[in-house]
């Protein structure tokens, strides 16, 4: 597989119409082959109208084809996975070992997917028989599934350029639930991008399904992206990144004529509570195993632990100490990029002229785009005080927060916004004030982890990675874990309809052997 640097625009490369780049090595300021094409609405245009012709076809593709179709995905990422590590090496500065792990995880996820579309549970069938005798009318038959909603954009991120990007999650649960993508790839990572973009195009043709199920579009600037969130056809958008570009997309989604969801996973800090039995108990454990989680990735990770609460009382030093002596050894490290090395610098300055004081930092970067570890303090009376003190730093940099009693732990957490996780430190002494605090972390987070750390995620049936605003623009949806199918299929109900018209998941016979609510009872019959 050799880079052209092309769009994959259905079957085709095609190759730019608005400019060129190269990628970046970030580790060496050393510019990459080759020039990577940049498209404009007229790339965009041919790549959703093609997207729109594949929908019908692909959304009513069998379960298992779809499901084999996924699980082919998942063996070509596979077998890329050293070329792509090694790439990504080159345009991220990162450990190559990182990413084929990354890859490896991702093939996972799509093989999980096609678990998923095989059982069918996702249509969550649905069906009340007709009750022709009913007093004092009849019922008719009606029979509910869900369907794929149309063609979905999918705005590639940087920070996790295989799982979040053109072959992540939110491409993989797309194609589960049936519905054409189009994704726009992040200008971080091209190299990569195209060998993702390419396994998925050949996986597309390899199993004969329309060539408009997946496209690959990039381009400079905002046109692109507005382009493809303007387009009429486009059924839905999602976006990993900043909450200023989030909320744009957003709020250009809901000003069209015809308003489109666009799911959103934007800041989060993922505030990390110690409650008093659990801070005396082991609070050098937990202040060390903060900063080794926080730093994964350069601290360039969504569910990052970066801020820790907790009382200054019996176990505060212990805790403080452990974590000074750990950042203290974390070395500076390349970030993806220098305008996300820029952004870190800044906001860690915004840190101490909100009132934290630096207490530790790493050794000094010798790169010019190094993220040097840092670790800062607040009391809990300045960190009330100064909302921007709970606002996300993306990078090394963590925020300990010296609590002056139990009431201003449950203050502080009342004043958090939405969060895509949050976690919580107690012992069995601790049980109260841990019965206090939860109904609180419920109403500002979609996941609470108990007596852990926020990262690493698994990806299970049971996760949840979305929150209330502005970790997510609709907090009732997850983009990880299985349950991210739900938010590309909406329900149909078919009314009085002959069985050999019905799908099939609705058919009286049940041919697929699904489970599925007959009279509101769960049944495989």
């Amino acid at each position: 597989m050799t880079l052209t640097g092309d769009l994959l625009i259905g079957a085709s490369q095609v190759p730019a119409t608005a400019g060129t780049m190269k990628a970046l090595n970030p580790a060496t300021g050393e510019l990459l082959e080759p020039e990577f094409a940049f498209g404009g609405a007229a790339e965009v245009d041919r790549a959703v109208r093609l997207a729109d012709e594949a929908f019908d076809s692909y959304s009513h593709t069998g379960l298992a084809e779809r499901a084999a179709f996924l699980e082919l995905v998942a063996d070509k990422l596979e077998a890329v996975k050293d070329r792509l590590a090694a790439r990504l090496e080159l345009e991220t500065g990162l450990p190559a070992a990182q990413f084929e792990g990354e890859a490896v995880r991702t093939a996972g996820v799509f093989r999980k997917f096609a678990v998923v579309v095989r059982k069918g549970r996702f249509l969550q069938a649905t069906i009340d028989p007709a009750q022709p005798d009913r007093q004092p009318a009849p019922r008719l038959d009606h029979r509910l599934q869900k369907v794929a909603l149309g063609p979905v954009v999918v705005f590639g991120a940087s920070n996790f350029p295989i799982s979040y990007s053109v072959a992540g999650g939110d491409v993989a649960s797309a194609l589960a639930a049936g519905c054409s993508v189009i994704v726009k790839a992040h200008n971080a990572h091209p190299g990569a991008s195209e060998i993702e973009g390419r396994v998925i195009q050949e996986a597309v043709a390899e199993a004969g399904l329309h060539e408009g199920v997946f496209s690959l579009v990039r381009g400079a600037g905002n046109e692109i992206g507005e382009a493809l969130v303007d387009h009429p056809l486009v059924r839905a958008v999602t976006f990993t990144g900043s909450e200023t570009g989030g909320m744009a997309l957003y709020r250009r989604a809901q000003q069209r004529p015809d308003p489109i969801p666009v799911f959103t996973e934007m800041t989060s800090v993922n505030p990390t509570f110690v409650l008093p039995a659990a801070l005396a108990a082991r609070g050098a454990e937990i202040g060390g195993g903060l900063v080794q989680r926080g730093m994964y990735n350069v601290g360039q990770a969504c569910l990052k632990p970066a801020v820790l609460l907790a009382v200054d009382g019996p176990g505060f030093r212990e805790l403080r100490d452990a974590a000074i002596a750990e950042v203290e050894k974390v070395a500076a490290r390349t970030m993806l990029t220098p305008g996300i090395h820029d952004a870190y610098t800044r906001n860690a300055r915004r840190l101490a002229d909100e009132g934290a004081t630096r207490i530790a930092a790493g050794p000094s970067p010798d790169g010019a785009w190094d993220g040097q570890s840092q670790l800062y303090e607040v009391s809990g009376e300045r960190f009330l005080a100064e909302p921007a003190l709970r606002e996300e730093v993306f990078g090394p940099a963590l925020l300990l927060v010296r609590l002056a009693g139990p009431e201003q732990l449950l203050e502080a957490a009342r004043a958090f916004r939405g969060q895509l996780s949050a976690t919580l430190h107690a012992d069995a002494a601790d049980r109260t004030e841990a019965e206090q605090l939860l109904p609180v972390l419920e109403r500002r987070t979609g996941r609470i982890v108990f007596n852990a750390f926020s990262i690493p995620q698994e990806v299970t049936y049971a996760t949840t990675h979305g929150g209330p605003f502005p970790a997510t623009s609709d907090s009732r949806f997850t983009s990880v874990g299985m349950g991210a199918i739900e938010r590309f299929i909406r329900p149909v109900t078919y009314q009085n309809f002959p069985d050999d018209l019905l799908p099939q998941p609705l058919r009286e016979a049940n041919p697929l052997h699904l489970w599925r609510v007959v009279d509101g009872e769960l049944t495989q019959d």
